[in-house]
Formats: structure tokens, sequence, C-alpha cells
């Protein structure tokens, strides 16, 4: 007979409302203001929390944007892996996969520049930057799973060639070049360099 689950007490209710109320303000205002015009204080207010409780939870701006933006991430992978479904060939079925996590950083682009720039200088001993490693990791092991099946190659000839990917995807996104750059200008730029590298 399965375990019930034991309801949260009141401690750890209490310390999930404050995470969904620092999750939800820290959204909203970096969707409206950028994350360089937003101050952890603003965040507070919002949260209706004290600064000292909010740096509890994450102890610099950066963790918290790696928060907000890893949600909105592991659900993009989510998508991505459900698009990828009905691809074709081994090409296209990594571009659907990594089309919805570009569009998922592009929808404010300084905020997704600033959440590369966190994923690969910030401290991941900071629990929020090992969260987005993982998704990174995940969304690694989800191209090499493609690649293994349409393109009939060894699973570890496939973890190499995802990592390529991952890279390309982020040096693409992350480039200033292309801060200005259409979310369609990035897929062709990912797709030329994929084309060059992914079995056909």
């Amino acid at each position: 007979m399965p375990v019930e689950p034991q309801p949260l007490g009141r401690r750890e209710r209490n310390k999930q409302a404050k995470l969904e109320r620092i999750t939800a303000a820290a959204s909203q205002l970096f969707a409206e203001y950028g994350v360089d015009e937003v101050t952890t204080q603003q965040i507070a207010d919002a949260a209706d929390i004290g600064t000292g409780t909010l740096f509890l939870y994450a102890r610099t701006k950066g963790e918290l944007l790696l928060l907000v933006q890893n949600i909105h991430y592991a659900a993009a992978l989510e998508r991505g892996r459900a698009a990828a479904t009905d691809a074709q060939s081994a090409l296209d079925g990594v571009l659907a996969l990594i089309a919805e996590v570009v569009d998922c950083n592009r929808v404010q682009v300084e905020n997704g520049r600033t959440y590369l720039r966190e994923m690969v200088f910030g401290d991941p001993a900071e629990p929020h930057h090992a969260e987005a490693l993982s998704i990174v990791a995940q969304t690694q092991e989800a191209v090499a799973e493609i690649l293994v099946e349409r393109a009939q190659i060894s699973a570890p000839a496939a973890a190499t060639l995802a990592g390529v990917a991952s890279a390309i995807m982020f040096l693409v996104l992350a480039t200033s070049v292309n801060a200005s750059a259409s979310t369609q200008e990035i897929l062709a730029q990912i797709r030329t360099q994929l084309a060059a590298i992914l079995p056909r």
C-alpha cells in the first residue's frame, strides 16, 4: 500500500508561500523593467517581505533571476521535447527542441543574456545556479536521445555532439552582436552551425 505524503507543517507552508510570492514578484518586475533596472528592495516590497528574508531565498539579484528563469526554462524544455517527437530528421528534432529554449531566452532579451551570464559565471554552490546547470544537462541529454534515435549513432558520440550543440546555442544567444536579432535569425544561425556537425 502506497505511503501517503505527509502534509507540510505550518513553517514549511509559510516558507513555500514566501518563495511563491518572491518568485511572482521578481518575475513580474524583471519582465516589466529588466533585471538591471530592478532592485532587491523593490522585489522584497512587492513580495511583502523584508530584504533580510529575501536573502534567505536568494543571496543576489542574479540568483533571483535564476530562480525565476529556471521555471521558464524547465517548461520550455518540456515543450521542446514534445515538439521534437514529430521531427523527421535528427537536425529537425534538435532544432525543434532548441527552438523552445531560444524562444524562452528571447522573451526579454537582456534578462535572457543575463541569465546565460549567471549560469556561466555564477556560484555553482548556490541552489538556483545548480538547478540552472541541471536544466542545461537535461537539455543536452534530450539532444543526445534525439541523435541516438534519429541518427543511430552511439550514446557516447551523441553525448559529445549534444554538448557541442548546447555550446553553439548558448554562444549564439549570448553574443552581443545578436542582441537585436530576431528569434528567427537566431534559429537560422543555430541551424546553419548544427547542420555542419550533425549526421544527416
